[in-house]
């Protein structure tokens, strides 16, 4: 494992970045945390497991994909001859063996930019909501377009598309394996559990956040790379708009004229829900996750056009853009 080096960034993690550094220092022997201006105890805990720390300039505004970038940075400084490099989120604990597994299939197939696994959520019953992260983690097995914030890199590849974009509040990820496919790579995920993640999600609110969240992910990619061939995004985007605007507007604004027979496109909402039903069952959930599923997908449409007005308008008016936290 000397080839491999393993980076965690987080905030205010507390335990779970114990938890979090104790896995990796079990699997790699070059473990570095970055941290985003905690203001707990993070930064001792991670300084006594013997774990080299990068705390980030307070004066620049903080996002996942500055925080992975910088921790490349100083890490490749300290051993330049790295292969591979493990993100990790602070919130989640690596299972054991999983780096062995994935160097193994990246090793076998040097076309492979980046391998990812099964993230779980580790607590699922705890609330409905981690129920909705569990059920959103279980992606396809194969050759994928995307990873998340979780998952083995190869080094050249990475260095090649200069890493992550560090402007970008969310999306970084998919946005990176964008520009890794433009130059040939390909991403692939493995049938195998990867890392257990501590959502803490207990109430609307934050669902309602999370979901705002990816509606700016959605409108900042497709602004970004929504041109032929990708078209990044640009269909999520479109959904986001007409589900959560365009349908309750003509519905309302017509009633007058119709009679109220445009309140009848509402019952178009019913069966989007239905067919995502059908999606979630043939993916082998169960019927009540299936349910819960897809409610939570339609309804997130609502939140998703408030994220995608923030970006455009922040776009407009030259605004900074602020982290969305739903934790």
């Amino acid at each position: 494992m000397d080839r491999v080096g393993l980076i965690a960034i987080g905030r205010n993690e507390g335990e779970r970045l114990r938890q979090c550094l104790t896995s990796a220092i079990a699997q790699a022997s070059h473990v570095l945390y970055v941290d985003s201006g905690s203001t707990d105890h993070s930064l001792d805990i991670a300084r006594s497991l013997g774990v080299s720390v990068v705390s980030l300039d307070l004066s620049i505004p903080f996002t996942a994909a500055r925080a992975r970038n910088a921790g490349f940075e100083q890490l490749l400084k300290s051993v330049p001859n790295l292969d591979y490099i493990q993100f990790i989120d602070g919130d989640c604990e690596l299972v054991q063996g999983w780096i062995e597994q994935a160097v193994r299939v990246l090793d076998e197939q040097p076309s492979l930019a980046v391998a990812c696994g099964r993230r779980r959520e580790r607590y699922p019953d705890e609330s409905v909501y981690n129920k909705l992260c569990d059920l959103e983690w279980d992606t396809p097995i194969g050759e994928t377009n995307a990873c998340g914030g979780d998952a083995l890199v190869r080094v050249t590849a990475f260095n090649q598309v200069n890493g992550f974009n560090p402007t970008l509040i969310a999306g970084e990820e998919p946005e990176l394996c964008v520009r890794l496919r433009q130059k040939g790579w390909r991403i692939f995920r493995i049938d195998a559990d990867m890392t257990l993640h501590d959502a803490q999600m207990y109430n609307v609110g934050q669902w309602w956040r999370r979901f705002q969240r990816a509606g700016h992910a959605y409108a900042e990619g497709a602004w970004l790379h929504g041109q032929l061939p990708e078209r990044h995004w640009v269909k999520e985007s479109y959904s986001i708009w007409i589900w959560g605007l365009a349908v309750p507007i003509v519905s309302l604004s017509l009633i007058f004229y119709t009679q109220g027979l445009s309140l009848l496109l509402l019952s178009l909402y019913p069966l989007c829900i239905y067919k995502i039903y059908r999606y979630g069952q043939q993916h082998g959930f169960k019927r009540r996750d299936a349910v819960l599923y897809a409610t939570s997908c339609v309804l997130g449409k609502f939140p998703g056009v408030q994220g995608q007005l923030i970006f455009h308008w922040n776009r407009l008016t030259g605004r900074s853009k602020q982290i969305i936290e739903y934790k």
